[in-house]
């Protein structure tokens, strides 16, 4: 049985310090492997006064609190579509408003990215992309703990689904991203 327990202590001082939730329009797309972070830094933001979107928190609340790894691969991927479709309708709405929002979300291929930011800059606000970089033994020793937990943002991930995500991540390199190598 895997318990609650609150992720990584960081001091939000510390976290894209030039991220204030003052500008409005600004959409921050939070991109990475999962144990790299994202969650942890999105919610810095959040606590700044960035609007959050998470797919894991919509597919945890649709499920029951079911942990994604325990659904049939066919379920999983209809309420992530669901999830991911009701998202980005939300996006748009808060980007029309020129509220401040950060993405919690893999961005694990280049069209993906490329996607958000069309939509981004075509509703007059601008993108920042976040790439949290953590090497595959970094990445292990965190999930290790996080598999351990039981909420909406700690789905399990066996180390063959890591080594599949590591293989097929496509890099972002000359998209304006903003690097932080985790350790």
């Amino acid at each position: 049985m895997r318990t609650p327990s609150p992720g990584p202590r960081i001091d939000d001082r510390d976290v894209l310090p030039h991220l204030d939730g003052t500008e409005r329009g600004l959409v921050v797309m939070m991109c990475g492997l999962p144990g790299s972070g994202k969650t942890t830094y999105a919610r810095a933001l959040e606590r700044r006064g960035f609007t959050r979107l998470s797919i894991d928190e919509v597919v945890w609340t649709r499920t029951g609190g079911r942990d994604a790894a325990d659904l049939d691969p066919a379920g999983y991927d209809r309420l992530k579509s669901a999830a991911e479709k009701g998202l980005w309708d939300e996006l748009i709405r808060l980007m029309e408003a020129r509220r401040p929002v950060v993405i919690d979300y893999s961005f694990w291929n280049r069209a993906t990215r490329e996607r958000y930011k069309a939509a981004i800059e075509s509703h007059g606000c601008r993108w920042e992309l976040v790439r949290l970089r953590a090497d595959l033994e970094t990445l292990r020793r965190r999930l290790s703990h996080r598999n351990r937990r039981s909420d909406a943002n700690s789905v399990t991930v066996s180390d063959e689904l890591l080594e599949r995500y590591y293989a097929t991540f496509e890099e972002p390199v000359g998209e304006g991203e903003f690097v932080i190598v985790q350790t």
